[in-house]
């Protein structure tokens, strides 16, 4: 069944499935206007870029039947906010989850180390197609069709994201995470990308912000 996956800011991905639209990780960087219409919004970790309780109070002011999924860590952060009472439920590795009829699984524990504090981060397998770790190497234990590969960070080296890219072993892979860098800066995250193809033999692209494609 075609998944049609839409490229927003930085780290934010719209999916839309079997009738279902998932909205992962609209933080501060992307427009809150990427929420409209979403049955369910996945939050990865709790940094600013991934995660903007503005953003969430106002999805679920909009759409009383909207569901949010995070790990514990941003739960506790949306513990006293009103409009989110009884929408927010805690994502851990290993959980399968039913969101809107469509089945996502849970992988992974930390964010990848960085100069602040420990911080958890989980990633999401959609639908059993597209992968979004968050910040982290997570590589899930089931296969991946679609990797959504993080390529700028201050937590990232090129060599790092080809080779987490060759250990996921996925069919195709689309960049995240990118939305930190200038137009000069892009032009590495392309050349990265094209290393990653060469190397795991399959297509690494970067979608412009508001892009879409249908992936089979």
């Amino acid at each position: 069944m075609r998944m049609r996956l839409t490229k927003f800011e930085h780290a934010c991905v719209r999916l839309e499935h079997a009738g279902t639209t998932l909205v992962l990780d609209p933080g501060a960087l992307s427009d809150a206007e990427v929420t409209r219409g979403a049955d369910a919004i996945l939050i990865t970790h709790e940094h600013f870029d991934h995660f903007e309780p503005k953003t969430l109070r106002a999805a679920a002011t909009a759409n009383p039947d909207l569901a949010i999924w995070a790990p514990a860590s941003v739960v506790a952060k949306l513990s006293d906010v009103e409009e989110l009472t009884g929408r927010v439920h805690t994502a851990a590795h290993g959980d399968a989850l039913s969101v809107g009829g469509v089945e996502v699984h849970v992988y992974g524990e930390w964010h990848a180390p960085t100069h602040l504090d420990p911080v958890s981060n989980v990633g999401y397998r959609i639908a059993g197609t597209v992968f979004h770790p968050g910040d982290a190497f997570t590589v899930p234990e089931d296969s991946v069709d679609t990797l959504l590969l993080p390529t700028t960070g201050p937590w990232l080296k090129s060599i790092e994201i080809l080779e987490f890219a060759q250990k996921v072993g996925a069919r195709q892979g689309f960049s995240i995470h990118d939305g930190i860098v200038n137009e000069i800066g892009l032009v590495v995250v392309d050349n990265i990308l094209n290393a990653t193809s060469t190397r795991t033999g399959v297509p690494f692209t970067r979608l412009p912000v508001g892009d879409s494609t249908d992936l089979t």
